[in-house]
């Protein structure tokens, strides 16, 4: 019976060293796929998101001034004629 115990502590610990293996590589693979990422991604010329909203605010803002204008233009053309 003794020896029986030994067998299954041992199938014991080698199961928790297994889990414990792969547990590792997983977290090693996950770190290299993310470093990789980082890598792809710096290689890109993306912009930041608040680079993008800035762009989009200067760009909403440059619409409404030029309707502005137009409907000023329109206006003086009317009370030109």
């Amino acid at each position: 019976m003794q020896s029986r115990n030994k067998v299954f502590d041992d199938i014991s610990q080698l199961m928790t060293n297994a889990m414990g293996v792969a547990q590792g590589a997983r977290e090693e693979a996950e770190t290299a796929m993310k470093s990789m990422i980082d890598r792809w991604l710096a290689d890109r010329d993306f912009v930041t998101r608040e680079e993008f909203d800035a762009v989009r605010a200067m760009a909403q803002k440059a619409r409404e001034e030029n309707e502005a204008l137009k409907a000023r233009l329109d206006a003086l053309e009317k009370g030109g004629k």
